[in-house]
Order: structure tokens, then sequence, then C-alpha cells
């Protein structure tokens, strides 16, 4: 792995994997009944960086962010994500892995029946806080963060979609992640919401955590300009979007 690069694929083919329950079992054994996805795949993402994956529906922007977080197992070619080679990663090892990165989807994924406090709350006793005291102070840190302050006690359906989203950022961010994987956030979202979201990632940033994001809205990559990767027959290829736009 790249001394500085916080994701480093080479050579990579990933697959989809049609019998989850033995995704760790020997999965090299099991391609002939497989869905290959993307072959040849080089990407080495360093620390603070801000990318975008663009593509059709279907072209394996989901699929490798899923592999990224070992949902799916990477069984050809090379792979580190946050330290972790991806090839060695055995089941134990997985909650360590998604403790050093944050995931946020489009449609948020909160717990409904507990207020934003509780929601924050519970992922960090989940993975191994103890210290009340600690607890409260970075969820009141990363409340600050993302702008909900003074919502602390409302529950999930009181919030906007905005809200939500950023809840769900405030959550990825509790353990402080080397990188931040983002597929389509901004998808459910009005285009003022989306501009926050789009705001605060730039912030995450500048924090020094990597942001890799999957999207379909080319007007937010025009306004905050980044790596971008195009996804396009069962390929990936890096591009200078603005140019290709004449902006």
């Amino acid at each position: 792995m790249e001394r500085n690069s916080v994701i480093d694929l080479k050579n990579v083919s990933i697959y989809h994997i049609r019998e989850p329950r033995r995704r760790f079992t020997s999965a090299a054994r099991h391609l002939r009944g497989c869905e290959l996805v993307l072959s040849d795949v080089n990407l080495c993402i360093g620390r603070g960086e801000m990318v975008y994956l663009i593509g059709k529906v279907g072209s394996g922007k989901s699929t490798l962010l899923k592999t990224l977080y070992a949902e799916i197992p990477l069984v050809a070619g090379e792979g580190w994500v946050a330290g972790y080679d991806l090839r060695k990663l055995r089941r134990k090892d997985i909650p360590y892995l998604r403790r050093r990165m944050g995931i946020v989807f489009q449609d948020y994924r909160l717990l409904t029946d507990r207020n934003v406090f509780s929601n924050l709350h519970y992922v960090m006793k989940a993975t191994g806080w103890k210290n009340e005291t600690d607890i409260r102070r970075r969820i009141e840190e990363m409340l600050q963060l993302v702008g909900l302050t003074h919502k602390e006690y409302k529950m999930p359906f009181q919030l906007s979609g905005g809200e939500q989203q950023r809840l769900a950022i405030a959550r990825a961010l509790l353990n402080d992640p080397e990188v931040l994987l983002a597929d389509e956030p901004t998808g459910n979202l009005d285009p003022a919401a989306a501009e926050g979201v789009m705001a605060l990632f730039r912030q995450i940033t500048e924090r020094g955590c990597s942001v890799v994001m999957s999207t379909h809205n080319v007007g937010l990559i025009e306004e905050y300009p980044s790596r971008t990767i195009r996804f396009a027959q069962g390929r990936i290829e890096e591009i200078d979007l603005r140019s290709l736009l004449g902006i």
C-alpha cells in the first residue's frame, strides 16, 4: 500500500457474488457462479482527497464501494483500505475495518425509533466507547460539525431530508475514520440540501478524511470540482470532467 494512500487497488477484478453466505469462505473457488462487474481496476486515493465516481446505473459504482467496505470479497488483484489487506481480510476483522471508515447511503438508514442523540449514542456504545463523558463530548462535537447542535432530541421524522443525511454523516464520522464512502448521498435531496452536504464533505476532507462519493449529479461536480472516476463497459478511467464540459 502506498505510504500516503487510504485506498490502493492494483489489477483488481470485482465480482458480484451470488451466494453471500459463502462470500468469506474460499470465495475464489466460487467464481464460476459469479458475475464479473469490473476488471483491470487500478485506483489510489490519498488522505484528504475528494473523489467522485460517475457512470450509468449498473456500471459498478456501488459494487466497488461494497468491495471497499467488505460487503463483497476481493478475490482477484490486490487491495488495501485504511491499512487492511482486502485479500487477507477475515470475517472477524470486518468490524474493525469499518471502524476506520464511514459509510453514508442515499436512504440515510437511521434508527427511526430513537432521537438524534440516541442514534449516535447507540453507535458509539456498539463500537466500544465506554466513558459516558467522552461519548457525550464526541456527540456534541459531531452535531456541531454537521449543524445539528439544537436538534439532538428531535426524532428522525422531525428532520428534513438534508438534516437526516447530515445526521447520517455525523454517525459515519463518530470514530474519526480515515475515509468516508458515500453512495449517492444527495440522490434524495433538493438542490439546497445537496449543496449543504457537499460543503460539509469539503470540510471533512480539510480535516484529513478522504471522501469517495458515487453520484449522478454532474452539477455538483461542476460546483465542487475534484478527481472524477468514470465507470463504463466494465472498466474505470479518470477523466477531467470540467474540460469535457468546456467549463
